[in-house]
């Protein structure tokens, strides 16, 4: 992929958004990263899937058959896109949307920059060294957060901790949650737009 300044007005942008199970693109931290996606005038696609298994938290197989189903899914999306064809390209994911985003670009050798929001343990099965930034809270029951620091680390990602913070990088107080938002997603401002 030609590298491009992206203030030069030749250069096209896209956002490709791989969504988590039950966190789709109008909830927070997808929406806002959106909205300064917009901004920046990348062509923003959304993936979105469908007829997950229930159950799918502490089961490996079942999470095996989401993240299958997820990709596949993203791949029909996808098929008609010429992603080389674009300066920069952005991959926003969250939760099992992480592992589909990371797999997704290993598999069609994107270089892709990632915002890992919240990524599962399956996610580092695929991340390349230095390809985005992650989030993670300390109260999220989907991965250990050890588990989290030490595959950014070794893949050379920085890590944004939310102390207290649940899966959805939330602390259960309206006001603190707000202000976390803000951290976030000015955090994410700042990887955007370089």
């Amino acid at each position: 992929m030609k590298k491009m300044s992206k203030t030069d007005p030749n250069t096209t942008k896209l956002a490709i958004v791989f969504p988590g199970i039950g966190y789709h693109v109008d909830k927070p931290l997808l929406f806002h990263t959106r909205k300064l996606l917009r901004e920046r005038n990348y062509e923003i696609i959304d993936i979105k899937y469908s007829g997950f298994p229930s159950g799918i938290k502490g089961n490996p197989q079942k999470m095996k058959e989401a993240f299958d189903m997820a990709l596949s899914q993203a791949e029909e999306i996808l098929r008609s896109i010429d992603i080389g064809s674009y300066n920069d390209v952005i991959f926003v994911s969250k939760s099992i949307g992480t592992a589909v985003a990371a797999a997704y670009a290993k598999k069609h050798k994107i270089k892709a920059r990632h915002i890992y929001f919240t990524p599962i343990a399956e996610t580092f099965e695929f991340v390349e060294p230095e390809s985005g930034i992650a989030f993670h809270g300390t109260s999220d029951p989907w991965v250990d957060t050890e588990i989290v620091i030490k595959k950014c680390a070794d893949f050379n990602i920085p890590l944004h901790i939310v102390s207290g913070a649940n899966h959805s990088l939330e602390l259960g107080d309206v006001l603190k949650d707000i202000q976390e938002l803000y951290r976030i997603i000015n955090t994410v401002r700042q990887y955007i737009f370089g």
